[in-house]
């Protein structure tokens, strides 16, 4: 009851017992002149506090009932994957899924009535019959042995009233049982009833306990199950089929022989349930077949709504459970991978995240933040925050495309020391950066520089660039907390996978940065439906955009993500490993899908010295890869080339330029019309 209804009702009862009090004294006060009139006043006085009582009864009753006449429960709930499958239940206090009158099969409200209350349809609330036998009986035994309870009853002792065996409780039930009748149809109570009334494993209502209990909705339902479910409120726990199936069994025969008995059901229709097999699920509640994804969508829906536990929302996610069951394989077969090479690795903070998105809407198809959510919930795919390493590299290339350089560009792949700090307060720092495999190529062409993940090259080609026009580009890019000096060179900034894959993403469908899409759609409890549209902006050109795809297409063929690799099917991306083996990635990209791959210790601290992201977040990408394929074969197996790319013939090998990257001119074969391709 709100605050307005307990100020109307305390304020209502108030005004009446004054006026009568008031009535009543002015009558006394008057009587009081002749005495020939006190048996007037005392018939006065006991039949204003009767009056008094009278209403105040009433009043309270009324304002209990005001709770089963606006019926509004808690309802639980439901997240659903891209194709209508349930994800996960989520609630508050009590699992209630809800249904309308009309969902109920007619067998169901036949059955519950052939139990409970015979006579549902004919009485106002109470079975007067069934109190004079039940009185008759209690008065024999001295107690209250033998209820009388209609469903209506049933229902107030359930929602408004405690369970105690008291005349004023049973008073007081009765009265309320005449309003609800007088204030809603037999149906609007039945609904309401197999709605509320528990059925045990945790189950609220009827529709909850037939999805928990059989995997079914209500129109799937046989007689038997249906037996099942109406003799299980009686004594919830006693009756739960997972716990006690020969009991639940029991009591369902005796509702099938109730409804033969009054001729409700043939004899075939009674042999039949009888002897039916029957198949009880002892699932969990919540059903999560996709935890770390569905905590993503708890927090962006809790930013919507302020009730998201007990609203009754049907939330619609973009992921696909499949990818998310093949996600999370692939990073536990990673896992497992790590263990098998370093035997001192330690599984308390080891850890990894995975994240696949589709490139063209940007939805999240699996998202997927630890190996193990049971023994740690933590999200690492959404909330770490996780240095990027090499795999930062094509964004600074990518850079340098659209600034006019070439792929075939040469860089110089030298070491260089560089000074950082005030050298006059001799606070100056050098810094001599390295490459992993500690030498140096000379000159190098950009492609061969990504493909390598050259150090020395990126840096000396930041450098050129300038390291101002590259955080500003950066910025441009969508990028936040970009570090001003040249540690950006080797992916120096932290990101969640989450939140880099959607970069990534950019790569992949032709230079549109689009913002990643847990939610499709919130149904709320009255069918409203909110759509949700990821935010899409354009950033690379096309064309420059694709001579990036080929450049991490050679970073897969050829290069330090080899063990990427999947035949037939096309395979651009970028290893990663930051300082001292802290962070393994790899950031891989076909046709269709983006999948983000991370591993690394969650204190920060290094991994063994083998764990790098060309092994460790390779092997991983793969398996999903394969696997994939085969559940979904139909994928597209090659990029598509946008206008404006064309291929030539550069230093005897086939390469791909646009008019605002040409072949470098002064090459010993540069493009010429009898070199180009196309």
């Amino acid at each position: 009851m709100n605050v307005e209804e307990q100020e109307f009702k305390n304020g209502g009862k108030e005004g009446i017992i004054a006026t009568i009090f008031a009535i009543a004294t002015r009558i006394l006060k008057y009587c009081m002149k002749s005495k020939k009139r006190v048996i007037i006043t005392a018939l006065t006085v006991i039949f204003a506090l009767f009056g008094i009582f009278a209403v105040n009864t009433y009043q309270n009753a009324y304002y209990q009932a005001f709770g089963l006449i606006n019926y509004n429960p808690k309802l639980t709930t439901q997240f659903f994957d891209r194709n209508g499958e349930l994800v996960a239940n989520y609630f508050e206090d009590e699992n209630r899924l809800y249904a309308e009158f009309e969902e109920i099969p007619y067998r169901m409200v036949e059955a519950l009535v052939a139990i409970e209350d015979t006579v549902f349809f004919e009485h106002d609330g109470i079975n007067v019959e069934a109190i004079f036998r039940a009185t008759l009986k209690n008065i024999k035994s001295m107690k209250f042995s033998e209820g009388a309870s209609t469903l209506t009853q049933q229902l107030i002792k359930n929602t408004l009233l405690t369970r105690e065996k008291t005349l004023k409780r049973k008073l007081n039930e009765a009265l309320i049982a005449l309003i609800i009748e007088r204030s809603l149809t037999k149906e609007q109570i039945m609904e309401r009833y197999l709605n509320h009334i528990f059925f045990g494993h945790g189950y609220y209502g009827v529709k909850t306990a037939a999805e928990g209990y059989f995997r079914k909705s209500l129109n799937e339902l046989t007689l038997k199950e249906i037996a099942m479910l109406v003799g299980i409120p009686r004594q919830p726990n006693s009756y739960d089929p997972t716990k006690h199936l020969n009991l639940t069994l029991m009591r369902a025969n005796a509702v099938l022989g109730r409804m033969k008995n009054l001729g409700w059901i043939t004899e075939d229709e009674y042999n039949v349930a009888i002897n039916e097999q029957v198949t009880v699920y002892d699932d969990t509640l919540s059903k999560n077949q996709a935890p770390y994804a569905v905590d993503e969508a708890i927090r962006e829906a809790n930013l919507l709504y302020d009730d998201v536990r007990s609203g009754g929302y049907k939330i619609y996610l973009s992921i696909d459970l499949k990818t998310q069951q093949l996600a999370s394989e692939a990073l536990e077969f990673g896992y497992q991978k790590i263990l098998e090479r370093d035997k001192d690795a330690n599984t308390s903070i080891l850890n990894g995240a995975i994240v696949v998105l589709d490139n063209f809407n940007g939805d999240i198809l699996a998202l997927t933040g630890g190996h193990n959510y049971t023994q740690s919930p933590f999200n690492r795919a959404v909330l770490t925050n996780r240095q990027l390493g090499s795999s930062f590299k094509p964004f600074l290339y990518q850079i340098a495309l659209d600034s006019g350089y070439s792929t075939m560009d040469l860089i110089p792949d030298i070491s260089r020391i560089y000074v950082e700090g005030d050298t006059e307060k001799n606070e100056a720092k050098e810094w001599a950066p390295k490459n992993i495999e500690s030498n140096f190529q000379g000159l190098i062409t950009l492609k061969d520089a990504l493909m390598r993940s050259r150090n020395l090259a990126t840096i000396n080609l930041v450098t050129s660039i300038g390291l101002e026009t590259v955080h500003k580009e950066l910025t441009k890019m969508g990028f936040k907390n970009v570090p001003h000096d040249l540690s950006i060179s080797l992916g120096s900034l932290g990101m969640s996978p989450l939140e880099y894959s959607k970069f990534y993403g950019m790569f992949a469908n032709g230079g549109t940065l689009i913002e990643p899409r847990m939610i499709q759609k919130i149904v709320n409890r009255y069918g409203v439906e909110q759509l949700f549209e990821s935010k899409k902006e354009q950033i690379l050109d096309p064309a420059q955009n694709y001579l990036m795809i080929d450049m991490l297409k050679t970073v897969v063929e050829s290069g330090t993500g080899r063990a990427a690799k999947v035949n037939g099917i096309e395979i651009a991306g970028k290893t990663g490993t930051s300082n001292n083996n802290i962070d393994a990635w790899f950031c891989g990209i076909t046709p269709n899908i983006n999948v983000m791959v991370w591993y690394g210790n969650d204190d920060n601290t290094p991994m063994a010295s083998s764990e790098v992201g060309g092994r460790t977040a390779t092997q991983p990408f793969a398996y999903f890869i394969q696997n994939y394929l085969k559940i979904y074969p139909e994928t597209n197996r090659r990029f598509p080339i946008p206008n404006g790319v064309k291929k030539g013939v550069y230093n005897g090998k086939e390469e791909y330029f646009t008019a605002k990257s040409p072949f470098p001119s002064t090459s010993k074969a540069a493009a010429s019309e009898d070199n180009i391709l196309f």
